[in-house]
């Protein structure tokens, strides 16, 4: 009787241990669904950093002078009326933000900088904007994941640097519409000028554009990053001063 019984509780055990390894399961499912090699733990993302100093994801405001932030998606100024980052910050891997200081230093020459409205952008933030919004011409497919996810995508845009006020363009920044296209035929002159002048010190510095949207660009040297799922304020937590990687 006591060897039944006793048969009955492992039986209940590791039934219960097999419900919570399923459930657990699910929790990292739910993080990465489609299976992609994301780097999502801190450790890792320091060991990738050590071995190579290009990893590194840079905070643009520090590392620009004078560069403009709009992060909308720190707030409900976006097009999911909710806030997404926890903080209005931008990061960009090392050789992104060496190239964005070049055009920096070279726009503010002619009376103009940079404003920025998005950069590096953890995965649960891809997978929700689909969520929000899947339609993968204007949203990531989060099956494929995001070159923001990489931090070798910026959003941006040109300002006045005396005004800080941002020039005109065909659209303001996330509109999904047929004038946000590189293609499209603006009829405002100074609006097509301006569009041709952020594409034109983009594309110079090593960058790419992107046909739908023309705030978007990705930086060519883009395929040796991972894709990446740390939230900024994790970021913070590993002081890189005397990490010295292989390209230092």
């Amino acid at each position: 009787m006591k060897s039944i019984i006793n048969r009955g509780v492992i039986a209940l055990l590791l039934a219960f241990s097999a419900t919570i390894t399923l459930s657990c399961a699910g929790e990292v499912n739910d993080k990465n669904p489609y299976k992609l090699d994301i780097v999502s733990d801190i450790k890792d993302y320091q060991k990738s950093v050590e071995s190579d100093s290009d990893n590194l994801l840079v905070d643009l405001k520090e590392y620009i002078p004078g560069v403009i932030l709009d992060i909308r998606y720190a707030d409900t100024n976006n097009f999911t009326g909710k806030k997404i980052y926890t903080e209005p910050r931008a990061f960009a891997r090392k050789p992104v933000a060496e190239a964005l200081l070049e055009i920096q230093n070279k726009l503010n020459n002619e009376g103009l900088g940079l404003k920025i409205f998005d950069a590096y952008r953890p995965y649960a933030a891809t997978l929700h904007f689909y969520e929000v919004y899947p339609d993968t011409t204007f949203v990531a497919a989060p099956w494929k994941g995001s070159i923001h996810n990489k931090g070798c995508a910026i959003d941006l845009t040109l300002v006045d640097i005396v005004t800080g006020a941002e020039l005109p363009m065909p659209t303001p920044f996330d509109d999904f519409s047929e004038k946000a296209s590189l293609n499209y035929n603006e009829p405002d002159p100074a609006k097509a000028a301006n569009r041709a002048k952020l594409l034109s010190v983009m594309t110079e510095a090593g960058f790419t554009s992107y046909e739908h949207e023309w705030w978007h660009y990705n930086f060519k040297e883009r395929e040796k990053y991972k894709l990446m799922d740390i939230p900024f304020e994790e970021l913070d937590k590993i002081n890189f001063t005397t990490i010295k990687g292989k390209n230092n």
